[in-house]
């Protein structure tokens, strides 16, 4: 496993991390006790970075579920391993009857903050991310209330996800943030064309792309909009999910992908990404295939 580190705050991670959003958004998720040993395989596996969320769950009746796990995860490893991981988590959302509903009031982000500190039962966050940003509070009372949060010593470092560059500067000037979670893949490149990635690199700021696969879905179904992926992949006798993410860890030094898994055998693969050069000639057709955007905020 190669490391990377995560931007401003100083922490080496591994230069790929765990997503455990499918852990516990499934309807079919694995039991507690298999999504346990998908976290500690990838622990195995060399990954040392793991995002979460406290709304990774069905709905608000399982709200921190995918938290709880990976906490009792932890505290089942010994405390010199446990001690090597960096655990991200994200407040911003809720999950009424299933729904995804955006709540960034200050109250919200403190009671938020307060039951990710319960859930994964550590006495600090080492990244806590604004999740979405709710139009319905002053995005910089949202984030005073995190540098609060910070300044409190509940988080070691701040991190935005979902936030366009204005976006950015307006937190920027309330706090530091290392980190910025959006999504990015091959065939998604927002990124890239509305300013964010080119932000980060200025600033010093990781970029955490969620989503990093596009929902290639199984490596027998690869659809026409990945074929160029397929085709190298066959060449190098790699996976296709290992070249998609070789090619956004070639996008810069502080891209630090975060592919989601719900098998074992998912995130080992993944890990081994790291490993994977691409060559020069498959970079330049890669970054030559159309760049789609979106509206992710």
């Amino acid at each position: 496993m190669q490391y990377r580190v995560l931007g401003s705050s100083g922490l080496r991670v591994s230069a790929i991390g765990l997503g455990g959003m499918p852990l516990s958004l499934k309807p079919d998720r694995p039991t507690e006790a298999d999504a346990i040993a998908v976290i500690h395989h990838a622990i195995a596996s060399g990954v040392t970075f793991i995002d979460t969320a406290n709304c990774y769950c069905w709905n608000d009746t399982d709200f921190g579920h995918n938290e709880r796990l990976i906490g009792k995860a932890l505290r089942q490893l010994p405390t010199s391993v446990r001690a090597t991981i960096v655990v991200a988590t994200k407040g911003g959302l809720t999950r009424p009857e299933g729904r995804w509903e955006r709540e960034g009031s200050p109250a919200s982000l403190r009671k938020f903050c307060d039951a990710s500190l319960l859930a994964l039962g550590v006495d600090t966050i080492d990244l806590y991310q604004y999740h979405r940003i709710d139009p319905q509070t002053p995005l910089a009372d949202s984030w005073a209330a995190l540098a609060q949060l910070q300044q409190a010593g509940k988080v070691r470092h701040l991190g935005a996800s979902n936030h366009s560059v204005a976006d950015l500067e307006v937190a920027r000037r309330i706090a530091p943030v290392v980190s910025l979670q959006n999504q990015y893949a091959r065939n998604y490149r927002n990124p890239e064309l509305d300013g964010t990635l080119d932000y980060t690199i200025q600033h010093g700021m990781a970029f955490l792309p969620w989503s990093p696969l596009d929902g290639m879905g199984g490596a027998k179904n690869i659809g026409s909009k990945h074929a160029l992926i397929a085709q190298i992949a066959l060449r190098m006798g790699v996976s296709v999910y290992q070249v998609a993410l070789a090619w956004l860890l070639s996008r810069g030094p502080m891209v630090i992908p975060i592919p989601g898994a719900s098998r074992s055998a998912s995130i080992a693969d993944s890990a081994k990404a790291a490993d994977v050069q691409l060559s020069t000639a498959d970079l330049t057709a890669l970054n030559a295939e159309e760049r789609i955007l979106g509206n992710p905020f």
